[in-house]
């Protein structure tokens, strides 16, 4: 499993609506470098490749059970496109999201920690 670079947990109001979640969560950014790993820092949590490039979270725990499942698509206000879920976080975070920023330490640094509203296709909702 990928560590984080930053983090802290938030609290947020959930909102269901035409099937689709949406949630506050604290965002924070990580790498795929050796140094940030006890691991191999090209797989995630559930065995998916990561690479530069490829627009990917991880999600705390307590968002699985929300029904933000492995492979599904994100999208995270303010920036572009949909992340795919393809790593986890450790148990000790609640309603939290990393970034995947690929090798670009400065990158995720930048991004810093921030509140970010998320939403995805509730499947049950």
């Amino acid at each position: 499993m990928l560590l984080c670079l930053l983090g802290s947990a938030s609290g947020g109001a959930t909102d269901r609506s035409d099937g689709e979640v949406k949630l506050k969560v604290t965002a924070t950014a990580y790498n795929s470098l050796p140094a940030q790993t006890t691991g191999n820092p090209a797989v995630g949590a559930w065995g998916d490749r990561l690479k530069p490039g490829v627009k990917a979270i991880a999600v705390s725990r307590d968002l699985l059970a929300m029904g933000l499942e492995p492979g599904a698509e994100v999208t995270i206000e303010g920036l572009p496109g949909r992340f795919r879920v393809m790593d986890k976080m450790h148990r000790r975070w609640q309603r939290k999201i990393d970034i995947y920023m690929g090798n670009d330490r400065d990158a995720a640094l930048e991004w810093g920690k921030r509140p970010v509203v998320i939403r995805w296709s509730g499947q049950d909702s």
